[in-house]
């Protein structure tokens, strides 16, 4: 779950077996910096997987004040390997359907409104749909039970959010920071602000 960010992280020595383990089942990678051993997810795939048993894994305990802070930032939002995720990944995601843009028919598809849309923040749908990623995926959010998007669409979109500072990396690991003042393309910022309001709202669950 560390790792679930797509970065590499060192590790102690005593989970070497274990490390050698996932490795050996393709689901790690690792490098050398220095003198140390860096490890890292081995793909995308691997990151769906693990966000998929999450939700049936049972959940840690919550032993401190620290703890229960960090859980709350990641379940509201949080990078999933290279896309967006948490209360505010499903919220963009059910949005952008909601209007229109992306379409369930059988499988995920972006509509002709979704591709300008996209497009009208500078991203190529077209470009992308030819890479050899699946262009769009749902991942189901283990935190909402909800999908949120993935695919070669998801991580694009993280990335151009990231670049014009509206997503922002916290100092919580894998949990992000969101500034509703950045500066982003002036055709999402409606769409923007609508999942900042669904995604800031009072979570029924919890009353």
């Amino acid at each position: 779950m560390a790792a679930m960010d797509g970065k590499p992280m060192p590790a102690p020595s005593a989970a070497s077996q274990h490390l050698r383990k996932l490795m050996e089942a393709g689901l790690l990678t690792s490098e050398w910096k220095g003198r140390q051993r860096w490890y890292r997810l081995a793909s995308a795939e691997v990151a769906e997987a693990v966000e998929a048993l999450s939700r049936i894994a049972p959940l840690a305990p919550v032993r401190s004040m620290r703890e229960a802070t960090t859980a709350a930032k990641l379940r509201y939002a949080r990078s999933c390997y290279d896309h967006l995720a948490g209360r505010i990944g499903v919220a963009l995601t059910a949005l952008l359907q909601e209007h229109g843009f992306l379409i369930d028919d059988q499988g995920w598809r972006v509509s002709p409104e979704g591709i300008a849309w996209f497009k009208a923040g500078g991203i190529d749908v077209e470009t992308l749909r030819r890479g050899r990623r699946p262009l769009l995926l749902p991942c189901l959010d283990w935190s909402e039970r909800i999908p949120h998007l993935a695919g070669a669409l998801g991580q694009a979109l993280l990335e151009r959010l990231l670049a014009c500072g509206w997503v922002r990396e916290g100092p919580v690991r894998r949990a992000v920071v969101l500034h509703a003042d950045a500066a982003v393309p002036p055709a999402w910022r409606p769409l923007l602000e609508e999942a900042l309001t669904r995604a800031n709202a009072p979570d029924p669950a919890a009353d």
